[in-house]
């Protein structure tokens, strides 16, 4: 990419997040992310087409500049990993825009990017995991049903007032996204047959 488009690109961005911090998104126009940016009207629309479209992608950045991200797992624990905390830790730290991201006047673009990303953790816990109770139920369903429920923890998390700990929003995330499979990745992380277990006995 040119770097003028970029560095263009990165402005509105940030442009748009800072803004986000100090009010609703229905109260934030284009004229106001464009003067934020120091760029015009024109410029906005030569890289965006909507408002929405620019604030998922300066959630990723600031994600992305953070070190943080949801990583899709390749092996599902019983305790959550601490890269999930560094997650929300970022989350925290930037409450007021996800905060408002999640709101009746959210964004649904971001949050429909967000959901991309939780279904792709939740597949591949659905994936790694038997969880006999449910297997009469389609995977794909199955992990729907599971990044609804995390994204409804996060939402609910960030509506709380006080805010309960990183740590406790972490730990409600996991479960949720273990579900029914909680149980049997305990018994898998004490059983010497499997490998959860034999890190287990050998730590």
């Amino acid at each position: 990419m040119d770097p003028r488009i970029a560095r263009t690109r990165q402005s509105l961005q940030q442009a748009l997040f800072d803004l986000a911090r100090e009010r609703g998104l229905d109260e934030i126009s284009v004229a106001d992310i464009a003067e934020r940016a120091g760029v015009n009207r024109s410029s906005f629309y030569q890289h965006y087409a909507d408002k929405d479209t620019l604030l998922a992608d300066a959630i990723d950045a600031v994600a992305e500049v953070a070190g943080a991200d949801l990583p899709v797992f390749r092996e599902i624990t019983p305790e959550p990993p601490p890269i999930l905390i560094g997650y929300l830790k970022h989350i925290e730290e930037n409450a007021a825009v996800y905060a408002r991201v999640f709101g009746s006047h959210g964004s649904p673009v971001a949050v429909a990017r967000l959901r991309s990303r939780v279904l792709a953790i939740a597949s591949a816990a659905v994936a790694t995991v038997e969880a006999p109770p449910l297997d009469d139920i389609p995977a794909e369903v199955r992990a729907a049903g599971l990044t609804g429920s995390v994204l409804g923890v996060l939402e609910a998390w960030l509506a709380q007032d006080p805010r309960p700990p990183v740590e406790t929003a972490v730990s409600w995330m996991w479960r949720m996204l273990l579900g029914p499979v909680g149980a049997e990745l305990a018994d898998a992380a004490t059983d010497p047959s499997t490998p959860a277990g034999r890190r287990a006995a050998t730590s």
